[in-house]
Parts: structure tokens; sequence; C-alpha cells
């Protein structure tokens, strides 16, 4: 809660992918609010970062992001975001994620009535006619669990009314430290009253007020001239014009709402990670009503913007992020990241890492796979353990079963690459592609050194360097004559356990070529003491 004075909950499918956060829930005519101006300019020194508070990312966005897509989703007139700490920064992230987005800068004068008030004289300076009319709704940067759904009553309770200010109020169980809602007999708000100047009744009071509004355009403008910086703070306050709006017959009322969780902000990082816990719960619980199988909710993680289908299952320890998307049946972990990857159909992924790939229909990967940016493993086929690939298209059928790496390369349909096969690719300077065709068979530990083509139902033997292209069909591998040092263990490791065994070896060989009797087996033990040494 965001106010200098800090204080119909939603449903948990607002904040999941099945029903976006960015739609009002059924039954909610959707109202398009004349703006939407968000508070963006806070320094947040609590969460000791060099990266401004709003910036900081929670389910996948940045806790001003989801800000933005709550208050875009209303389909106002404008939407205006107000910056000044670590100004460059904040905006430019603000103009990639929303456009259409007003930047205004606040100046010297603290506090959150004068940043709505430069908001609002930016927006009159659009406005045809010089002068915006209509609702205006006032929200924050770091409230990142608000829905537009909510935003939506607030707007329909606030213009059906006919209301000059109406303000979301929380109702805590522990409302200790937030500002009390007062209210007339009628329902109505009479004031705001701060935790340390309230009375003992008026503590006992647990609705608050979460520092978000809907003003009438005209109301605002005339009590924020008004408002004043004659304060103990120095600063120009937004809860000042409800008491002005009042006096001058405005009505002022409230909505309330249980849900806690959409008007809180986070100031620190331990209110950082809790959102983040219930966000990410939320998302689950949408998913899972949606038809996804998370076997371990307390271990997975998956962001706003994943999408997944029905039947997916999700084991323990599984985080996806970005714009990862996961088709039907598909089996993810459990111990797997996957950023900005697609999963396709009835898919198998298992302890693994993966950065913008695709894996095709029934395909398997895993486990202690890493698979980086540019891999495309085609239906059916197999990235299996202990492997690495990078920039990799792998065909229908094809098996990287263990112990290697495919980078820049192509593997066609159907081949076989037998353990402890890379591509060499890079030569210090550049990096090379290596083409393998269709049902190409690989011996073990064979180097592919890029550039390099093997044609279809081509093979290698065990330990081949592929330096030259290998013509379909044909056979490639290093022939070199194997050379034996006869007696080099005894010359080079005297009395090591390998020449004691050598000797015992060498001892035993002669007697059975004399025909005399083998010598006890004890005599080749390493751990024996050769005698005289």
């Amino acid at each position: 809660m965001n106010a200098e004075t800090p204080g119909q909950s939603s449903t948990a499918e607002d904040l999941g992918r099945p029903h976006p956060a960015g739609a009002p829930r059924a039954g909610h005519e959707q109202h398009g609010p004349a703006a939407v101006i968000v508070l963006a300019a806070g320094a947040g020194t609590r969460m000791k970062s060099r990266t401004p508070k709003i910036l900081h990312p929670l389910g996948g966005r940045s806790m001003v992001a989801h800000a933005l897509d709550a208050a875009r989703g209303l389909a106002p007139g404008r939407l205006a975001a107000v910056v000044r700490h670590e100004r460059d920064l904040v905006a430019a992230h603000i103009a990639e994620h929303d456009p259409a987005a007003v930047i205004v800068d606040q100046d010297e004068v603290p506090g959150t009535g004068r940043a709505v008030e430069v908001a609002l004289e930016a927006l009159d300076a659009e406005a045809e006619g010089g002068q915006l009319s209509g609702t205006v709704v006032v929200t924050y940067g770091d409230v990142p669990l608000l829905t537009t759904a909510l935003l939506a009553e607030l707007v329909a309770e606030h213009e059906a009314a006919g209301n000059a200010v109406t303000v979301l109020t929380a109702v805590l169980e522990d409302a200790t430290g937030y500002g009390r809602i007062l209210r007339e007999d009628d329902g109505t708000v009479a004031g705001i009253r701060e935790h340390k100047d309230a009375t003992a009744a008026e503590r006992a009071i647990r609705e608050v007020n979460s520092g978000i509004y809907a003003f009438e355009a005209a109301v605002l403008r005339e009590a924020l001239r008004q408002v004043t910086t004659e304060n103990a703070q120095g600063e120009k306050y937004l809860t000042d014009v409800l008491a002005l709006a009042r006096a001058a017959g405005g009505r002022v009322s409230a909505l309330a709402t249980t849900d806690r969780w959409q008007v809180e902000g986070a100031n620190d990082r331990v209110q950082l990670q809790a959102l983040a816990a219930e966000h990410n719960r939320r998302i689950l619980d949408a998913w899972m009503r949606a038809g996804v199988t998370v076997v371990d909710p307390a271990t997975t993680w998956v962001d706003a913007t994943v999408q997944l289908a029905e039947d997916v299952t999700l084991k323990p320890n599984t985080q996806l992020h970005g714009a990862t998307v996961v088709e039907r049946d598909a089996v993810i972990g459990p111990d797997t990241t996957l950023t900005d990857c697609v999963v396709r159909e009835g898919a198998t992924v298992k302890r693994t890492d993966g950065t913008g790939s695709e894996i095709g229909a029934g395909a398997t990967v895993g486990p202690f796979t890493y698979l980086r940016a540019g891999t495309r493993l085609g239906p059916e086929g197999k990235i299996g353990a202990f492997y690495e690939t990078k920039n990799a298209q792998i065909g229908r059928g094809a098996k990287l079963s263990h112990l290697g790496y495919v980078g820049d390369a192509e593997v066609g349909e159907g081949a076989n690459i037998g353990c402890g096969n890379i591509t060499a690719n890079y030569d210090g300077v550049h990096k090379h592609r290596t083409v393998i065709g269709a049902q190409v068979r690989t011996g073990s530990n064979t180097v592919f050194v890029a550039p390099v083509t093997v044609g279809d139902g081509a093979y290698t033997a065990a330990g081949a360097i592929v330096r030259k292209d290998v013509p379909a069909g044909a056979l490639a591998l290093s022939v070199a004559p194997q050379r034996n040092a006869e007696g080099w263990t005894e010359a080079h490791r005297p009395g090591s356990p390998s020449a004691a065994a050598a000797a015992g070896a060498r001892t035993s060989a002669a007697g059975a070529a004399d025909g005399a009797p083998e010598p006890p087996s004890s005599a080749a033990s390493p751990s024996k003491k050769v005698e005289g040494k």
C-alpha cells in the first residue's frame, strides 16, 4: 500500500494466463476512464539496490510492467507514468513495455500530490479543449498483483455513484501502521486517520487506505491547486484531496477489497519475495484449474508470460520463464529450467536447462542436458544425458544419446550420434558449421572438425577425427598404426604397483612358454612388496 496514509477480492484466474490479468472478470462491464496515472518516481531506498525498485522482477515482468498491464487493461483514453529516480532507465523501460504511455517528469516539489498534478498538467496539454474531463485513476508502479478487474470495479463504483473521489481500501486482520478509513453512517468516507493520530476506537478499524483512487478530473485539478506542502515532511499529499473534495460538496466513497495482496506494495526484498510467492501461487492455481498437473506447487515457478496446454505435467523443481510454451501431454521436470522455449505435444524434458530452444512432438530430453539458444530438436528425437547443444537443427527421430556437444550443426533424420561425439565448430576466430546427413551412424568419440559435411547413410569409426567431407554411404575412419613400447612401465615407473603387476605377468607368461609351473597369483599382486626394492 502506497499512500502517505497506508491501506471485491479478485479470483486467482485474474493472475493466470487462462484469464489474463488485463481482462475484467465475467459479469463486469469494461469501463474506459479518461486516464490512468501510474506513479513510478520513488527511489525505493529500502530495496538497497542499484536497480530502481519498480524495475525489480516478479513473475517474469518488472513490478511496473505488471502495474502498466493492469492499467492498460482498463482501455483508458491516456496512460501516464510519472518518473524521477533513475529517470532515464525507468523511462526507457516503461517506453519499451508500453510505447503509448506518456512519460511525465516530476519536478523538485516532493509528494504524491505533486506527482499527480504534473501528470494531470501533461494530460491536459494533450486533451481536446485544453483540459481532461472524466474519470482519472491513480495507481502505483510497485503494486504488481493489482488486476484490471479490481480497477474496473473501482471505476464502475465511482461512476455509478457519481462520486468526486472513490478510494480503494483493504480490510486487514492487522491494520497496525496504516491510515484508517473513517466512514459516515451512509457509508461515505469522512476522512483518513493516521495510525499515530488515531484513538483506540479508530485503531480498531480494519479498513485502511490503499492509496489507489478514482477521481473526477475537475475535482482533482481544483483540489490539487489548494494542496500545500505545509506539513512536517514538506510534501504535497494526494490524500489532502479527499478532505478538499468533501468540503466542496463532493461525495467521497470507498470500494473495499478483502484481497490485500492486490494493493500490497514492495518496499524491500522481503516484501518483494512475499509478493512473488503469492503471485506464483495464483498463477499455479489458475493453471491447475485449467487442466495442468503441478506435482509440487511449493517447488514449481511459472512466469505470467508462459503458456501451458491441458494435460501438461510439471514435476518438482521446475521453473518456466519468459515466452515458454508447453503443448498438450508434455511432461516437464523434475529439476528443469526452461526460458523462452517451445515444447511440443507429448515431449518429455527432465533435469534440463534450456534457453531459446524448440523440442519437437514426442521428443525426449535429459537428464542433465544443456540446451542453448537455437536448438531445434525434431519430432521423436532425443538429446540424452550430459549433452550440450547450441544453434543446432536436429531432424526427426535423430538421437544424441550421451556425453557430447553439437553446436552450429545440422543432424539429419534418423541419425544416431555415438557417445562422446563433438562438433569442433570454432577455430579461434570464426564459428563453422557441421552438416550430418540422414540415417548416419557415428562411432564413439568421433570429432567433426567444421566446416564438414557427412553424407546420408555414412558411418564413422570409433575415435575418428573427421576433417574432410564424407560421401553418402562411406565409412570415415582415422587410421594410425598402434605402437607398443615394450617394458615401458618397469623402465619408467620402477617400484610402482603397476611395475610389480607387469613383472608378475611377464614372469607368468615366460613360465607358461617354458612349460614351468606358474608362480602363485599373489606374486603379481600390485599390493605385494617387490623383492629387493
